[in-house]
């Protein structure tokens, strides 16, 4: 079954979806960045298809999140690790997991707690503003026409209600 695609929409987040937007592709960038890199410990760690998983890595490989490297010449063999793309979309992960811990928690509470390794202290993930260093809660975010922003499909509203109030923006 062909998923919709999000490519030709004007919006990041849309365009995120498009690269990372099915139920396996968040569970194998976890895995891989907590170090579960081989193709077999992949497929024994999430239960997933060999065909799948192959797909996914592919997929991965090609849009630079994850990159491949030979770790065996005889016979070659791969692993596959994040890579600069990839390793900047662990703070999303981690904000997907603490939403998850808090509204989904599975039965016996969360299953990995996060160390900062900095401090040594455990840490729940919190969005805050690059310029100020305050956390950022919804109600504190406005949104304003960025330069890429038009009125296509998956924004024609959006674009609307952003430019009618090019003062402030909405609150979204």
């Amino acid at each position: 079954m062909r998923r919709t695609s999000f490519a030709g929409m004007p919006c990041s987040l849309a365009q995120s979806l498009e690269v990372i937007g099915d139920w396996w592709t968040p569970l194998i960038l976890r895995d891989l960045h907590l170090g579960v890199t081989r193709f077999d410990d992949l497929v024994e760690d999430l239960g997933v298809s060999r065909n799948l998983l192959a797909t996914r890595l592919r997929t991965l490989v090609a849009n630079g999140l994850v990159e491949r490297r030979a770790y065996q010449e005889r016979p070659v063999r791969f692993e596959h690790v994040l890579t600069e793309k990839g390793s900047e979309f662990v703070p999303a992960l981690l904000a997907l997991t603490a939403w998850g811990d808090r509204w989904a928690t599975p039965p016996g509470g969360p299953p990995l707690l996060f160390e900062h390794r900095t401090c040594g202290h455990l840490f729940r993930p919190v969005l805050s503003c690059s310029h100020c260093q305050c956390p950022v809660r919804t109600s504190d975010v406005a949104v304003r026409p960025g330069p890429g922003g038009r009125a296509a499909r998956g924004t024609r509203v959006l674009a609307r209600r952003v430019r009618a109030r090019p003062g402030d923006g909405p609150v979204v």
